[in-house]
Parts: structure tokens; sequence; C-alpha cells
């Protein structure tokens, strides 16, 4: 069987754990930031993990 490749898109943006599930970063944490409280910026910075119903999608995009 041939090998699959990996999409270039989803190398940047997520992260494969140990036990198989996806990181991803968070989201409104490039610009105007002044705007926003420190509780919402600290909590920019934690990568959180990809919802359970788009995993299997991602599962296909980055298969190694």
């Amino acid at each position: 069987m041939y090998k699959l490749k990996t999409k270039s898109s989803c190398k940047k943006r997520f992260k494969k754990t140990a036990t198989g599930l996806f990181m991803r970063a968070r989201a409104c944490h490039k610009h105007n930031m002044r705007n926003r409280s420190m509780r919402s910026l600290r909590a920019g910075r934690r990568a959180v993990l990809v919802s359970p119903a788009d995993a299997p999608a991602l599962s296909k995009m980055m298969p190694y």
C-alpha cells in the first residue's frame, strides 16, 4: 500500500499527543489584545484539545 500524505495545513495548526488526541491553539490571540482582559490573554496562551466531533476528520488528514 502506498504512503499517505499529511495535509500541510494540518501540520502547521495541530499537534498529535502521545495518546492520539489533537491539540490546537486558541483563537483571537493575534492582534488587538489591549482591549481584552488579562484573564482571557492568559487563557489564550494554553493549547486545548480538538473537539471529539472533529477528531476523526483530523486523523484522516494526519495519518502519522
